[in-house]
């Protein structure tokens, strides 16, 4: 069986401090980028300031599947391609006394952050670099098949509804007997 087209990324996560007084750190996603051997394995420490702190989270794979094809499309597609990254903050503060907020996938699928926003999870976007927007849309092309348009039937075809949406119907005949009595 051939193996999925994949990518090696490494996710760098940013917490910057704001002027808030219930919340003084924020994290945001800051980049994805190539996953390089020198990297490890384990989360390290990039910066560190009094604004800001980097952290790289690497080695994770973004693999292209075939029945997922619509969302890669869809995000091609967009007016700015991007990179999707779902994350979590940690449960408990590290020895610091902070939280990570640790990147749980990377995908390049609409449909994947659809999914994960619907679970209400976090999912930060950073713009996808020329190179890996070509290596997707290669993929599309290959595999992306729209579905055909359906016909729409004629409205003299749908059912007769009344302002409420309850059933309705038109008669062409005269109405019969009459009431009045003219004698």
């Amino acid at each position: 069986m051939p193996s999925r087209p994949s990518l090696s990324v490494a996710v760098v996560m940013r917490r910057e401090r704001i002027d808030n007084r219930w919340q003084p750190w924020r994290w945001t996603l800051a980049d994805v980028v190539p996953h390089e051997d020198v990297f490890g394995t384990a989360p390290r420490l990039l910066l560190q300031t009094g604004a800001e702190e980097r952290w790289l989270f690497p080695a994770f794979a973004v693999e292209l599947f075939r029945d997922d094809v619509e969302g890669y499309h869809l995000n091609l597609s967009s007016p700015a391609p991007c990179w999707f990254v779902h994350w979590r903050p940690d449960e408990e503060p590290g020895a610091d006394g902070h939280m990570l907020a640790r990147p749980v996938d990377v995908s390049l699928s609409y449909h994947d952050a659809g999914r994960w926003l619907d679970a209400q999870e976090n999912v930060d976007q950073v713009p996808v670099p020329a190179p890996v927007r070509e290596w997707v849309q290669a993929f599309v092309q290959e595999h992306y098949q729209p579905e055909p348009k359906r016909r729409r039937r004629p409205d003299s075809f749908r059912p007769l509804t009344d302002r409420f949406g309850n059933p309705a119907s038109v008669s062409t005949e005269k109405p019969r007997g009459g009431g009045g009595g003219h004698g």
